[in-house]
């Protein structure tokens, strides 16, 4: 990771500081009392070069830290609620919930492609309950038996994929039945570990 510009350290700085409620580009320009939009977005673009920074490029509120500093590996992963979406819609269409500090050297993976979502439901118990924080990799496809979290006829879930003449979408809790996925089906995740909701609030 490079080193930080002046102006790039403070604009980091405020937007660790309202990553709860992010600011729009204009408010960025007039706490950091700059010429003009361009100067904040061209101090964006470098904190994503210089690897501080990564940004949905549907909804620029939307943003991780991946770390606070060279030597301090810490990312802050953004936190989606299980919701309906809409058509063709895609759970990061959506402001994070919030953004949740965990060490990128747990991740097994680049912590650029994480992203997590909070559980809804009894589903997938045993191995997921309501409100626990679910960690996944962005990814668009997946292996017969994975666990995604996906978007089918307009809603996010999460559940296990079966690959017979077509995707299968399949509960961990056996009360609820497998179905067929809907023609607007696609992943946008692979399940890689889980925080229990109980644990983490012991």
């Amino acid at each position: 990771m490079q080193e930080l510009h002046p102006a790039q350290k403070r604009l980091l700085e405020i937007l660790k500081k309202n990553s709860d409620e992010p600011l729009s580009v204009r408010k960025i320009q007039e706490i950091m009392e700059v010429s003009s939009p361009s100067v904040v977005q061209h101090h964006i673009k470098q904190l994503e070069k210089k690897g501080y920074l990564r940004r949905n490029p549907l909804n620029p509120k939307d943003y991780q830290i991946l770390a606070e500093s060279p030597d301090k590996q810490v990312t802050f992963l953004n936190l989606y609620g299980l919701a309906q979406c809409g058509p063709n819609g895609s759970v990061f269409d959506g402001d994070p919930i919030e953004r949740v500090p965990i060490s990128s050297k747990i991740l097994g993976f680049p912590s650029s492609e994480a992203f997590m979502v909070k559980a809804k439901g009894d589903s997938m118990t045993p191995r997921i309950h309501e409100k626990d924080l679910v960690i996944a990799r962005k990814i668009n496809h997946a292996d017969n038996g994975s666990i995604v979290v996906c978007v089918n006829n307009g809603e996010t879930l999460i559940k296990k994929i079966q690959k017979e003449n077509g995707v299968i979408l399949v509960s961990l809790n056996s009360k609820y039945p497998p179905f067929v996925a809907n023609e607007d089906f696609r992943v946008e995740g692979v399940v890689k570990g889980v925080y229990s909701y109980e644990i983490s609030n012991v």
